[in-house]
């Protein structure tokens, strides 16, 4: 067992094993409550984004994301408009935002499982953030008409999207 203060070779202070394990099961009995289960099910017609870890492993529409529909929907203002809040390494785009990270290298830094689920539902991930949540349709506030009980991006274009962020290496 690690005793209370230790400390690993680059000087960080240690959990105790027995806190790790205990996080690690409560963690486990989280996800399996059914509030957890009920936020995984999806209306018809809408797949449920299948949870594993951090990300999405299983894409939620058939057949591989498209790279240029997924850039086109990143830098469009009236779909996913990404660039409202993320830079782009891009030169084409002249004007994005800073709010948050810059999706430069952003590929080489995630899994295609974690760019799913970020784009998908990033609140799952950071329930604080501002990023809006691309493809839960419920449990939302303040949704706009057009999008009441439909995802911003269907199952295909969070795909395509992915696809894209993937390239960015």
């Amino acid at each position: 067992m690690t005793a209370p203060g230790e400390r690993d070779d680059s000087g960080a202070v240690l959990a105790p094993r027995r806190t790790t394990a205990l996080m690690g099961v409560l963690t486990c009995l989280a996800a399996l409550s059914p509030l957890a289960m009920a936020a995984d099910q999806a209306p018809p017609g809408v797949p449920a984004l299948l949870v594993v870890a951090d990300g999405v492993p299983q894409p939620l529409a058939p057949g591989d994301g498209d790279v240029a529909r997924g850039r086109a929907l990143i830098v469009a203002r009236e779909s996913a408009n990404c660039v409202l809040c993320h830079a782009m390494p891009d030169p084409a785009v002249r004007f994005s935002g800073d709010v948050g990270p810059s999706l430069a290298g952003i590929g080489a830094r995630m899994t295609v499982a974690q760019l799913r689920l970020r784009v998908a539902d990033y609140a799952r991930v950071n329930p604080a953030s501002v990023m809006p949540s691309y493809y839960r349709i419920s449990g939302l506030d303040r949704v706009a008409d057009r999008y009441a009980g439909k995802p911003v991006l269907s199952a295909p274009e969070v795909e395509d999207v992915v696809a894209y962020l993937a390239t960015l290496q």
